[in-house]
Formats: C-alpha cells, sequence, structure tokens
C-alpha cells in the first residue's frame, strides 16, 4: 500500500513540474509574441525565442520534479522532458494536422526538452 501512495505521489509531482513547465511556455510566447509584434523583428528571433520556451520550461519542469523526488532526480526530470515533448508534439499534430511536422526539427526538440529536463532534476 505505501508503494501504491508513493508511486500516485510521484505522478502528481510529474504532472505539477508539467504544469509549472506548460504555464511558464505560455509566459514566454506571449512575452515572444507581444515583442515580435512591437518590434517587428525576424523569423529566426521567434525560432530563436521558441527553442528558449522550450529548453527554460522543460529545465523548470525538471527542477521542480527533482526538488520533490528523493531518489534518481536526473531520471525523473528527463521524464518530464519526455513528457513535455510527447505532449507538445500531441498538440501541435491536432491543430496542424495538414502539414508533416520535419523529422530533423522533431528529433532536436525532444533531445533539447530531454536533455533541459534531466539538467533541471539533476541541479536541484
Amino acid at each position: 500500500m505505501d508503494k501504491a501512495i508513493r508511486q500516485n505521489t510521484k505522478l502528481f509531482v510529474i504532472l505539477k513540474g508539467l504544469l509549472f513547465a506548460y504555464i511558464l511556455t505560455a509566459f514566454v510566447l506571449v512575452l515572444l509574441s507581444f515583442l515580435m509584434l512591437k518590434l517587428d523583428l525576424p523569423s529566426a528571433v521567434f525560432s530563436g525565442g521558441i527553442n528558449f520556451a522550450y529548453i527554460i520550461s522543460a529545465f523548470i519542469g525538471g527542477f521542480f520534479t527533482g526538488k520533490k523526488v528523493d531518489q534518481k532526480k536526473f531520471l525523473w526530470g528527463l521524464v518530464v522532458g519526455i513528457f513535455y515533448f510527447v505532449i507538445i508534439m500531441l498538440l501541435s499534430l491536432l491543430m496542424n494536422h495538414a502539414n508533416p511536422l520535419p523529422m530533423g526539427s522533431l528529433l532536436t526538440v525532444f533531445v533539447i526538452t530531454g536533455l533541459s529536463g534531466m539538467l533541471g532534476g539533476m541541479i536541484s
């Protein structure tokens, strides 16, 4: 019974870490959109800003999760980073189902989010 409760709390910790990550993502993307509107920045800045949002959000989600779990913090941070990627890609596929996503950028975002979440868990 105690093991089931511990696993259940880890699931809630992961969900809370993902929630923090998505709130931060929304904030960074709204800020980036505002800057694009007011400053007329080139698309390269927009692409870099999206990557920054992925990195910082997965890092914060992994950091939060690592603070709450007691063992294998890097692994739980990696799990948060992977879940972050999966949910973003599912939402992207649902909203943009007409155009397939390029495999190279999928792999890049997967590696970025996974490693950022793991780093956040390791530092926590």
